[in-house]
């Protein structure tokens, strides 16, 4: 394992583990120096992408990365949260995402075919994406049929 990979995967344990609430709201005025500190007390280490980020901007970036993905107490869990990355991480495509998302998505608790199936609607969506887009489908035509389908899938199930 290299030592960037090892960094990810103790990135994707503390994402996964969730242990520390999210208490970064002073994160944002603080120093690049207090958010690097905060960084390797949550992580173990401060992994070379937040160091890459520029200083100035570092304790936002940070506040932002612990307040919603590593924070327990949002409205998504944290395997929710890292099945969405990926799938989006998917179709940016980037190598670096997708690694760390599905790191990430199995140290909380992803199955494999909840990651296949994470990728397959990633594909899916990028597919009816490109129908609706390229032949123009009318656009309130197109609302007024889902609704319709939804409304009579609810009745069904009732």
């Amino acid at each position: 394992m290299t030592k960037a990979s090892g960094m990810l995967t103790t990135l994707a344990m503390a994402a996964g583990f969730a242990v520390l609430a999210a208490s970064s709201a002073g994160a944002e005025g603080a120093s690049a120096e207090a958010t690097y500190k905060d960084i390797e007390a949550t992580l173990g280490s401060v992994p070379s992408f937040f160091k890459a980020f520029p200083e100035s901007g570092i304790s936002g970036a940070w506040a932002e990365f612990k307040g919603v993905q590593l924070n327990p107490k949002t409205a998504l869990n944290g395997k929710t949260k890292e099945l969405v990355g990926l799938a989006v991480a998917a179709q940016i495509p980037c190598d670096y995402c997708i690694y760390f998302h599905t790191a990430a998505a199995k140290a909380n608790g992803a199955t494999d075919e909840e990651i296949r199936e994470a990728v397959a609607m990633a594909a899916i969506v990028r597919h009816w994406s490109t129908v609706l887009n390229g032949m123009q489908v009318d656009y309130p035509q197109f609302k007024q049929e889902v609704d319709t389908a939804m409304a009579a899938a609810k009745a069904k199930s009732q």
